[in-house]
């Protein structure tokens, strides 16, 4: 796929027709919930099946199987979700205003790319009560990249007055292998765009949702300030780390074991099991710069492992259904 934009370090938006959204949105600021369910209002409109979260412990809304697998083969797949994602060595006990070891990325996924993604992706900063016409919109070259996936795509950090909120990407590899057609790719910091929309300097202020009647409103730190506490305490003080050492030789035998037994959903599990575990022990600050290399290539070949699993699970299905198509 050629470059889009190539030769520019920084476009600016002119955000034509994008006037008519803009002028539909809620001039009032979006709640956390009701942020979410704005953008999956606005892309179910579009055509995506809005998924739910993985029920594994990742960092990025990127390890889903609805990202890594899916973006793999030939088949039309237009997808929305929310992923909770996990960063150990982000942890801040809960005393830092922008700083997590949990936090929420909204995802989305559109094979094969759209000609008018951009347009879209513009639309949706509308929707949730960023207007273009009245912001800095840039899209800011930096591709992107994930050693332990295997993965890269040609991107852009998308940036508001100044604060990145969005990674926007088109997908060329994933597990190492092409993806054909390209995949479109959106990651929304949400945090981070609600701190926006909502004026604050602090996460934990965040409205999370809004009163009604007798109803109180939620902060954010309603919800998962305690979290931060306790989960910071624990990723750097507490885990215990012959145990995680274990965990993760566990989860890369079994990983290896589904790859054989062709049951690559499985075993995507359990690579994504032994990446939070490593990542665990980064946190723990046992594994010195030369064991990090060298886990992260264990996981990287679990990832592939199991992407090339799901490629020949279904090779056969997408020869047939799409004539002419190879890896």
């Amino acid at each position: 796929m050629r470059r889009r934009w190539a030769n520019a370090a920084a476009i600016f938006c002119t955000c034509e027709g994008i006037a008519a959204v803009a002028d539909g949105a809620d001039k009032t600021p979006l709640s956390f919930q009701d942020m979410i369910l704005t953008l999956h209002n606005y892309w179910s409109a579009r055509g995506c099946a809005i998924l739910q979260p993985y029920d594994m412990r990742v960092g990025a809304g990127t390890f889903h199987p609805a990202t890594t697998l899916r973006s793999l083969g030939p088949e039309p797949w237009n997808v929305a979700y929310v992923q909770p994602s996990r960063r150990p060595t982000d942890g801040r006990y809960g005393e830092n205003p922008n700083r997590l070891q949990h936090y929420y990325q909204y995802q989305v996924i559109l094979k094969p790319s759209p000609a008018d993604l951009q347009e879209q992706y513009l639309g949706s900063l509308a929707a949730i009560g960023i207007d273009p016409l009245l912001h800095d919109i840039r899209f800011v070259e930096d591709d992107w990249e994930s050693p332990t996936l295997g993965a890269w795509g040609l991107g852009w950090e998308v940036w508001c007055d100044g604060m990145e909120v969005t990674q926007f990407t088109y997908f060329q590899q994933m597990g190492g292998f092409d993806c054909k057609p390209v995949a479109g790719e959106l990651t929304y910091g949400l945090e981070r765009l609600a701190m926006y929309i909502q004026n604050v300097d602090n996460v934990y202020d965040l409205r999370f949702s809004d009163a009604v009647g007798d109803v109180a409103a939620v902060s954010y730190g309603d919800v998962f300030l305690e979290n931060e506490r306790q989960f910071s305490k624990w990723n750097f003080e507490v885990a215990d780390t012959d145990t995680l050492f274990a965990g993760f030789k566990a989860a890369e035998a079994e990983c290896q074991r589904a790859i054989a037994a062709n049951v690559p959903l499985a075993a995507y599990d359990q690579a994504i099991e032994a990446s939070h575990l490593f990542n665990l022990l980064q946190a723990r600050g046992v594994i010195s710069v030369q064991e990090r290399a060298n886990y992260m290539a264990r996981v990287r070949d679990l990832a592939k492992g199991s992407c090339k699993a799901w490629i020949d699970s279904q090779s056969e299905r997408w020869t047939a259904k799409y004539p002419g198509w190879t890896l």
